[in-house]
């Protein structure tokens, strides 16, 4: 589970031509050496950071969740006939799928809350303006600008989306799962 400030800047780097030593490849072998901090690519880079900084924490939560499945539960399936693939798809999925949701709820939250990666990358490319997303919005307003109520009232906006989008996601799981229970 990697900071997201620790992320960007070891990315950030990697994707500066002049350090990175993936651009030193490509000028050896005499290929196009992408700009990855400009334009279209600046979304696929901070979207490569976000989930490489995010993927430790959930693979922890999954990890996890496997690990409290019994052994009793495994060895009855494979007495019954149960195929690898089954064994995942009929075992595993199913009981982890809690996890699942919490780990897909933690993500919902935190893209909307996305600060620190473009925050940090900032300084290394001109790409990344002061309200490219609606937390360095509010960041902006409140300390670039002055108007703390103006970002008072984006963050309470933002909250609220939060909210609803978390609120619907966690209504959709359980609707799926009293569905499966009823069959």
């Amino acid at each position: 589970a990697i900071p997201g400030v620790v992320a960007a800047l070891l990315w950030g780097f990697l994707y500066l031509p002049d350090v990175s030593p993936f651009y030193f490849v490509l000028d050896e072998l005499g290929l196009p050496q992408p700009d990855l901090l400009d334009g279209g690519p600046l979304y696929l880079a901070l979207s490569n950071i976000a989930v490489w900084g995010g993927t430790g924490f959930n693979m922890i939560v999954i990890y996890t969740s496997l690990r409290s499945i019994p052994a009793e539960v495994y060895e009855a399936a494979k007495l019954d006939g149960a195929t690898p693939l089954q064994i995942a798809l009929r075992i595993k999925i199913p009981m982890v799928a809690p996890s699942l949701v919490l780990t897909f709820f933690f993500s919902i939250i935190a893209t909307l809350q996305v600060f620190s990666e473009p925050t940090t990358l900032k300084p290394l490319t001109n790409s990344v303006p002061t309200t490219w997303s609606p937390l360095m919005k509010v960041y902006q307003d409140a300390f670039g600008k002055g108007d703390i109520h103006a970002a008072a009232a984006q963050a309470t906006i933002i909250a609220l989306a939060t909210l609803l989008l978390s609120f619907g996601f966690l209504r959709a799981a359980n609707r799926r799962q009293k569905q499966e229970a009823a069959r």
